[in-house]
């Protein structure tokens, strides 16, 4: 009887390879655990709704397997590095997208909702999506630090940001139960960028990061790495280079000079030089002229290193945006070019709305540490991968944008390539179902174009 109900068990049919992009995983995996690997990833961009293993399973025509745990353990206990994946996910979208010029790069962090007593590393964090300058919101999940490389996309005619390394960030309390030193965002961002610089020595990275990140301990960690751009307070202290020590001086040797006028005295000043610039866009506004005022000078404060850097100030002409300042590492840089990278910061907050309408961010069901830390990163990289996935793709055919006439676009979105991906999925000579022939449905051909519509684009 046992031998009887072995032979009768599911059998697993067989999935070709995706593409070429990926193979590039494929060294990191057993030849038994590619082959779920695979499963996985079609599944993932397939499925609509919750991204669970069982929903995978489900979209893959597995749900009858009796073998179904194999594809919980490539998550929860199969040996494989995360860190890997994301230097080889990073290196394919280099060679597609930027193979020439300086990278440009893009660090935040999110919250995963989620819920549970067994999620060790769940915390209550400020919800950036729902909270505003006037109102908090507070709420339970799990923080992420996400590293995203920019890069122009040809057919949406503008940046996307690919994430391809993310690293969970617990707060301190987590760290306290456990009798560790805390690990901070800040300590873990130094640390991303510090291996980005390591897998590319020779090119030059450029990353943009919101104020959070505008702290004289990280600059002054990864400045000779990497050039970071992000605000800066107008009351920073900032103050000239240090004076040549004289011979025979008593004491160390001064970190500064001479103290400068705070930027809000800058702003206030009249005697300040103001250049006019116009930038393609500025929150929201095409072509928006701004003036600006620049200068060098040095970040520093009691018990913190002090950082070189290029400060600029930007205000409105019109007085309908607020007054901002910004910084950059690398002297040199200019004001209209240390802004436009710093416009490019922006589709980070894209691509995390997206990642939750289209990929199932935040409906993953895993509870055990390892599989926690692998699920994420997994279904945000699965964002690069859809577009590694798309590229090769228009190679040989023509990506189709979705229109109604209540709702006209001239370029492609996320949700057109997710749809141009998954329909080549579905297509017969990629996707087998069942080895067994299937039955005939004849339906209207309208009916069928509009199902195959509709599930292409379910989010």
């Amino acid at each position: 009887m046992k031998h009887r109900l072995r032979n009768e068990r599911c059998i697993m049919p067989s999935f070709p390879e995706l593409t070429d992009c990926s193979l590039v995983f494929r060294p990191l995996f057993s030849k038994r655990v590619w082959h779920s690997v695979q499963i996985l990833i079609k599944g993932a961009i397939l499925a609509v709704g919750s991204r669970t293993v069982t929903a995978i399973l489900r979209v893959m025509g597995l749900s009858e397997d009796q073998q179904f745990q194999r594809f919980h353990r490539v998550l929860n206990r199969n040996t494989w590095s995360t860190l890997q994946a994301s230097r080889r996910l990073l290196m394919a979208l280099i060679d597609a997208f930027a193979p020439l010029g300086p990278l440009v790069m893009a660090l935040d962090d999110t919250i995963e909702r989620r819920r549970g007593a067994r999620i060790a590393a769940r915390g209550i964090y400020r919800d950036p999506v729902w909270s505003s300058h006037s109102n908090v919101v507070k709420t339970s999940g799990l923080r992420w630090l996400c590293l995203m490389l920019v890069v122009p996309i040809p057919w949406a005619q503008r940046h996307w940001a690919l994430p391809f390394c993310c690293a969970l960030t617990p707060s301190a309390r987590y760290y306290a139960n456990r009798r560790r030193q805390p690990v901070t965002l800040t300590d873990r961002a130094r640390q991303m960028l510090r291996q980005v610089h390591r897998w590319l020595p020779d090119r030059r990275i450029v990353v943009v990061a919101d104020n959070s990140f505008s702290v004289l301990h990280l600059l002054a960690a990864v400045r000779r790495d990497v050039t970071m751009v992000t605000r800066l307070r107008l009351d920073a202290a900032l103050y000239e280079p240090a004076p040549a020590r004289v011979p025979g001086t008593r004491g160390r040797p001064r970190l500064v000079g001479h103290a400068l006028p705070k930027l809000q005295q800058v702003l206030d000043a009249a005697d300040t030089q103001w250049k006019a610039i116009t930038l393609a866009y500025w929150y929201g506004h095409t072509h928006k002229r701004l003036d600006v005022a620049t200068g060098t000078a040095l970040w520093y404060h009691g018990g913190a290193p002090a950082v070189p850097l290029r400060w600029v100030l930007v205000r409105d002409p019109m007085k309908q945006l607020k007054t901002q300042a910004f910084l950059c590492t690398d002297q040199k840089a200019s004001a209209p070019q240390i802004l436009n990278w710093f416009v490019k910061r922006w589709q980070i907050e894209v691509t995390f709305e997206e990642a939750r309408a289209h990929l199932g961010v935040q409906t993953q069901r895993q509870w055990s540490d390892r599989a926690i830390a692998r699920a994420t990163p997994a279904i945000l990289g699965l964002y690069s991968v859809v577009t590694l996935l798309a590229s090769q793709l228009l190679t040989s055919q023509v990506i189709t944008v979705r229109q109604a006439a209540w709702y006209r676009k001239e370029c492609a979105t996320f949700s057109d390539t997710i749809a141009m991906v998954r329909r080549w999925l579905w297509q017969a000579d990629h996707l087998a179902i069942s080895e067994k022939p299937p039955d005939m449905i004849k339906i209207p051909t309208d009916l069928f174009l509009r199902l195959t519509d509709t599930l292409s684009y379910a989010a």
